[in-house]
């Protein structure tokens, strides 16, 4: 009942938070009521609490439970995606791009922005998705049986203020959550440093109950996603053309430094839980459960059900835009946005009874789906050479065949065609075989764009 009397006070605290009066700029474009691009700070602390979301969080955790320090910093690389991310909207900009469907607009024409507008749909569904399954682990481990109403009832919130502004309350509600969140887990992590028994020699050198050599293959899965990553990422590239240049540049700086910290420092409270040799049970919350004092495991859950709730309005802000302004199937209206945003929360809720609460599966299928961008913008934006659009569809190809099969790797089919070996070895296998094919067919296809004009 305390949670959920806290979680209500920060519910209230986000419609406070949220602008008095909707506009179509504000919601779509992220512009304050006065026409102003936000802050310096606002868009760190935005970046921030919608890319430590709960999902990630507890990622972090479980991956330092099994695998130790390498688990958890195999999942804090992909915080490198702020600096990767941070370079190619640089590049983007410098190209006179407003987005990364404008620069694939130009360079392939309907087929290049319709193959990565499907990729992000499916990331943002899976955003929406994971966040609420979140949602309903940590209410069925403190009140049993009331996670369906919790996951109904949070994304129904979460839709009723992001509705309201749009991104321009994404951005306000969030920077109200991310202060909230850092004071509550602060307060966690320093009582699990305090505690009887903690050693942070220990937690650095900690292997994990399943030992660290997974740990490490994860970490060269990160290596090879965190390039492509960011930019199938709708709610960070959305933020990336919002302010000024100087402010971008320098909110993806900070973004990437605050957000890899907390994320190691959740880890921690994953290794502790190794360390001190306590059973796993439902996603460690369980485990937290027994470990912590009331008031510990409060705060840890808490801190959780702030990150989820300031994802889901960024998400489906993020959806809105996708749907209105890139794929025009609605009309770029208040009315409109608000129904796109209606179709993601209810698609994702519906999923949530799917029954699937493997965390990290999202993010390995959609990281390998990206992976098509890493050889077409190392190629095109980097090397500006001109990529032929059955190369650009190769590639393409390629990564959704990758993150179809992993996805699939527990059916005869999939296991045909897998080398043998733990999901995770497999996973790098099959993200070195699509940037293989990636870079093979963009090469291939691609020409000087110097030499393209003068014949």
């Amino acid at each position: 009942m305390s949670l959920a009397a806290a979680f209500g006070v920060i519910v209230l605290l986000s419609f406070w938070a949220a602008p008095r009066r909707a506009t179509v700029e504000g919601f779509f474009g992220g512009l304050g009521a006065d026409g102003r691009a936000p802050g310096l700070w606002t868009l760190v602390l935005s970046q921030v609490t919608t890319w430590i979301f709960a999902r990630s969080l507890m990622n972090s955790a479980i991956l330092g439970y099994y695998y130790g320090i390498a688990g958890t910093l195999a999942y804090a690389a992909y915080y490198g995606s702020f600096l990767s991310g941070g370079y190619i909207v640089a590049r983007l900009r410098a190209h006179g791009a407003r987005s990364m469907q404008d620069w694939l607009r130009d360079e392939y024409g309907a087929a290049g922005t319709g193959a990565y507008n499907l990729v992000i749909a499916l990331r943002l569904l899976s955003e929406v998705f994971a966040n609420l399954l979140v949602v309903g682990l940590i209410f069925a481990a403190v009140a049993p049986g009331s996670d369906l109403a919790a996951i109904v009832v949070v994304a129904a919130l979460a839709l009723a203020y992001s509705a309201w502004g749009g991104l321009s309350a994404a951005l306000r509600t969030d920077v109200v959550q991310m202060v909230l969140f850092l004071g509550v887990f602060a307060l966690a992590f320093a009582a699990l440093v305090l505690s009887p028994g903690f050693s942070l020699g220990a937690v650095v050198t900690a292997p994990g109950v399943s030992g660290g050599y997974l740990g490490w293959v994860l970490l060269a899965v990160a290596a090879l996603q965190v390039f492509s990553y960011p930019a199938h990422d709708p709610v960070m590239m959305d933020r990336g053309f919002i302010a000024d240049e100087a402010t971008t540049r320098a909110s993806f700086l900070h973004a990437f430094w605050i957000s890899a910290l907390c994320i190691l420092a959740f880890g921690a409270f994953g290794i502790q839980a190794s360390l001190v040799g306590a059973a796993y049970e439902g996603q460690l919350i369980g485990t937290w459960g027994a470990m912590f004092p009331a008031p510990v495991f409060a705060a840890l859950m808490l801190s959780l059900l702030v990150s989820a709730l300031s994802t889901l309005d960024s998400a489906l802000s993020s959806a809105a835009r996708l749907v209105v302004e890139e794929l025009r199937l609605a009309p770029r209206s208040l009315l409109g946005g608000r129904l796109a945003m209606a179709v993601f929360a209810l698609a994702g809720t519906g999923l949530t009874l799917w029954g699937s609460q493997t965390l990290f599966d999202a993010v390995a299928v959609s990281g390998t789906a990206s992976l098509f961008l890493t050889p077409v913008l190392i190629v095109g934006l980097v090397l500006r050479r001109r990529i032929a659009v059955w190369a650009y569809l190769a590639a393409w190809g390629a990564a959704m065949a990758g993150a179809a099969v992993y996805f699939a790797r527990g059916t005869a089919w999939g296991a045909a065609i897998l080398p043998e070996g733990h999901k995770y070895e497999q996973l790098f296998a099959i993200c070195l075989v699509v940037l293989i094919a990636g870079f093979a067919a963009v090469l291939l296809g691609s020409r000087r764009v110097a030499a393209a004009k003068a014949g």
